[in-house]
C-alpha cells in the first residue's frame, strides 16, 4: 500500500530514519498523518508519523530514534522543524516489537 505523504512530511521522515544508522532498514512506517498549518507569519505543516520497530535490539534502535529528539538538528531543504516529539510515550507490543508516535511542525522557510 502506498502512504502518499507531502515533502516536508517525507523529508522528516528521512531525517528520523538517519537517526537510527544503520538500523533504519528496521524500522517500519506505519502511519503518517500531514495537516497544513498557518500563524500570522508562518506557513507549514503538522506531521504524526507511528513507525514500528520489531525484534531484537529493539530497545537500543527507540533509543538512538528518541533520546536528545527535542534538541536534534534537521536538515530538511526548505523547511525548518520547530517542534518535534512523542505524542506518547513508545509502546512494547506483545510479539516484542515497539511503537512510537511522533508529532512535529514543520515551517517553510
Amino acid at each position: 500500500m502506498k502512504i502518499p505523504m507531502s515533502v516536508a512530511a517525507a523529508g522528516l521522515l528521512r531525517s528520523l530514519l538517519a537517526r537510527a544508522g544503520s538500523s533504519q532498514n528496521r524500522i517500519l512506517l506505519i502511519e503518517c498523518r500531514s495537516v497544513e498549518w498557518q500563524s500570522l507569519t508562518f506557513v507549514g505543516e503538522r506531521h504524526r508519523m507511528c513507525v514500528r520497530v520489531p525484534g531484537p535490539e529493539a530497545n537500543k534502535i527507540v533509543a538512538s530514534l528518541t533520546s536528545g529528539l527535542g534538541d536534534a538538528e534537521f536538515s530538511i531543504p526548505g523547511q525548518i522543524v520547530a517542534d518535534i516529539g512523542l505524542a506518547k510515550p513508545p509502546l512494547r507490543e506483545s510479539d516484542g516489537s515497539i511503537v512510537i508516535d511522533f508529532e512535529a511542525l514543520t515551517i517553510v522557510e
